[in-house]
């Protein structure tokens, strides 16, 4: 069995959305891919090929590796343990999403045991989504292998609950995005689809950033607070970039691009690095900004969204910052 799930970006209202804010996020031709076989050894064996990661666990192990997650999340809700402890390593943040689901909706393997092999094309840890996209794809691909009925709620539900453990908290987005495909803007976990934009965008790789995003995001959340007049100022930004793109208004969209740009260098994401370098494309006519939580440390920002008429690349090579011409993807996660 193989599933595909797509990573995605955010076009507007990044941390915004936490606060209750709309955002628009788009699916992007890049993916994630999840491969389930059975095996020989009754255990369950997790092969994440990208980070070089492989583990194997009986059932048994896996429910007390849930336990201790779980009991890390509390700790971390109570302000006893930082985001970043909550999992000890990458891979059980999928060991988790497929106990979860198996003892949820009561699933019982027949055979031996299982393989479960993970590659993704998604970069990780800059903003698109690999993660949710990763546990979706795990997620409907043990569904599909089970031969459980395809709910999507179910499947939304849950990738959020996993992927608490590794931001601290979920806005729901990059789930949904993966789940359903397209564009949308999303509020208070309410979801409303939108028609694919049309205007030509590039992605810029400034390099992975030092914090996670839930180090960003909870940085953010104590320094600038729930009830900032910024997040009035985000949502106004996010909704003249909804009108600009309805209308394909090339203009607009870079007027309210920079806005945008400016507001997440107020909430302290932005690496002064990467503030010189969207200060350069400025200069040449262009526009961009972070598209996913930024960083809070360090010089890297993760991935950064441009509008321009062509591809940066002068200033992409003095930067030394790789590109890539990005398309939205209509279709969210499917077995393949």
């Amino acid at each position: 069995m193989k599933a595909i799930a797509p990573g995605k970006i955010i076009l507007s209202g990044e941390h915004a959305v936490l606060y209750g804010r709309p955002a628009l996020a788009m699916a992007v031709n890049r993916h994630a891919e999840t491969v389930i076989a059975p095996e020989i050894l009754e255990e369950i064996s997790f092969d994440l090929t990208d980070m070089q990661e492989s583990e194997r666990f009986t059932i048994r192990a896996l429910r007390e590796l849930k336990s201790r997650v779980l009991k890390n999340y509390l700790l971390f809700l109570d302000g006893q343990l930082g985001i970043r402890e909550v999992l000890r390593k990458p891979v059980e943040l999928f060991e988790f999403a497929f106990i979860n689901l198996l003892d949820g909706l009561h699933l019982k393997i027949e055979e031996k045991g299982l393989n479960i092999k993970l590659h993704s094309t998604i970069p990780i840890g800059c903003g698109m989504g690999s993660s949710a996209a990763t546990i979706l794809c795990v997620l409907r691909a043990i569904g599909h292998y089970f031969r459980v009925d395809f709910r999507p709620d179910w499947y939304l539900t849950y990738s959020i609950e996993a992927e608490k453990l590794q931001h601290g908290q979920s806005s729901g987005v990059d789930p949904y995005i993966s789940l359903h495909g397209g564009c949308a803007r999303f509020q208070n976990g309410q979801a409303e689809q939108l028609a694919l934009p049309r205007t030509p965008m590039y992605l810029v790789q400034t390099g992975r950033p030092l914090t996670t995003t839930g180090e960003c995001v909870s940085q953010v959340r104590a320094r600038i607070g729930e009830q900032s007049a910024l997040w009035n100022d985000f949502e106004a930004v996010t909704r003249a970039m909804e009108t600009a793109l309805a209308v394909n208004d090339a203009r607009e969209i870079r007027r309210v691009v920079r806005e945008n740009h400016l507001l997440l260098t107020q909430l302290g994401v932005v690496p002064d690095q990467v503030q010189g370098f969207i200060r350069e494309l400025e200069a040449q006519g262009a526009a961009a900004k972070i598209c996913g939580a930024g960083a809070i440390a360090g010089d890297q920002g993760g991935m950064v969204l441009v509008f321009a008429d062509r591809v940066p690349a002068d200033l992409c090579r003095k930067y030394g910052y790789p590109t890539m011409t990005v398309h939205g993807d209509p279709l969210g996660v499917r077995m393949v």
